[in-house]
């Protein structure tokens, strides 16, 4: 459970509570600071009052304003981007349009108000000169700044502050899938020297089973050892949604129509291990196999630059199906560790419709420094 809900939590009711209580104390205080600086000697403070929670009150739309500029567009989509130059300029021109707007309503707005709510006892400068609209500028800035910095500050504490918190969760997942892992090893060494063993003594009397030997050790292989150490290639871990098909393919006896198109040259991208799989998984569990005629399953990665595309599109049985579950376990763990390992960097979506199950995912990859680029010929089905 998310400490602190009412200042973390996105839910609305927390969300809409704290940014009323934000802006009314911004609003009081505003108010109350500016009440004590007097128009003239003549001015009563209880005069003045009412007449600077009203103008605060106005300030207010140009400061809301500024504070969401800043915290919902300028931050999330440039600074926190590491796009800096783009941010700093697009920062400046949040001031000075705020800037601009306060002095257009101290100008055309505040000051009217004051001569018809105070009358003789406001005394102000002139109101058509460019030194006004200047000291207003200087005054709306002043102001635009304090609240700028302000809401900045909070919006980069909180951030920084979840994604501490996505860490230290991510940190826990992977201890516990690595002594899930650890638990479910017994003896990999002899594991894969009995897996040789049956494919030496399969491959000439009988190759299918060979085959689907090879492929199980594959598929063992990269669970085991390659997915243990943070990010693989994609190259890698296409190549183990290759040998996961071609294992049920030959169980299907290939009577199953498969569309698989998948791209040959991954560049050195990189990608969270058996991310992929669990997809691909669940298609045969909850679609191909509960099929009786024609079971289908088709399936398009696409890459361009870094941004990696995939659609998922199995058929399902013509009535429904109690036991199909396109939210069961794999696929939470997915959508979980999407949300955990690349914030911000992907899209996913589910569309369960009467006939089919289509998945789309879009997913921003890195780049690996280290490891050159290795194209793999993957074998279409």
């Amino acid at each position: 459970m998310l400490q602190h809900p009412f200042i973390f939590s996105d839910e609305p009711r927390y969300r809409i509570r704290r940014h009323v209580y934000f802006w009314v104390a911004w609003w009081l205080f505003q108010a109350f600071l500016y009440s004590f600086i007097a128009i003239n000697r003549a001015t009563d403070y209880y005069l003045r009052l009412p007449v600077s929670m009203l103008e605060s009150l106005i300030y207010l739309s140009v400061h809301i304003f500024l504070a969401y500029t800043l915290i919902y567009f300028v931050i999330p989509r440039f600074l926190m981007k590491q796009r800096y130059w783009l941010a700093g300029l697009l920062i400046a021109l949040s001031f000075l349009v705020a800037a601009a707007m306060s002095a257009v309503l101290s100008i055309f707005v505040i000051n009217p108000m004051r001569d018809w709510l105070m009358g003789d006892q406001y005394v102000g400068p002139p109101r058509t000169t460019w030194i006004t609209f200047f000291l207003s500028l200087m005054a709306g800035l002043r102001g635009g700044i304090t609240i700028g910095g302000m809401a900045a500050a909070i919006k980069l504490m909180k951030t920084l502050y979840l994604k501490e918190q996505r860490n230290l969760q991510l940190q826990k997942e992977n201890v516990q899938a690595q002594l899930q892992l650890l638990k479910a090893q017994v003896h990999p060494h002899f594991l894969f020297n009995t897996l040789n063993n049956i494919y030496s003594h399969t491959q000439n009397t009988a190759p299918v089973a060979a085959r689907m030997v090879s492929g199980l050790s594959a598929i063992l292989r990269f669970i085991l050892y390659e997915s243990t150490h943070g990010k693989v290639l994609l190259s890698k871990e296409l190549e183990l949604l290759q040998n996961y098909i071609n294992l049920e393919n030959i169980r299907y006896s290939n009577k199953l129509d498969l569309h698989i198109d998948l791209p040959e040259n991954t560049g050195n991208l990189k990608i969270e291990p058996l991310l992929l799989l669990p997809l691909v998984e669940n298609c045969f569990k909850h679609g191909a196999s509960q099929m009786l005629e024609q079971p289908w399953i088709s399936l398009h990665i696409t890459l361009q630059d870094a941004e990696m595309n995939m659609k998922l599109i199995n058929g399902k049985p013509s009535e429904a199906v109690s036991n199909h579950q396109p939210s069961g376990i794999g696929i939470q763990n997915v959508r979980k560790r999407l949300e955990l390992l690349y914030p911000g960097k992907h899209y996913f979506s589910i569309t369960d419709d009467e006939d089919v199950f289509i998945v789309n995912l879009k997913l921003e990859l890195e780049q690996s420094v280290s490891t050159r680029p290795e194209p793999v010929a993957i074998e279409h089905v």
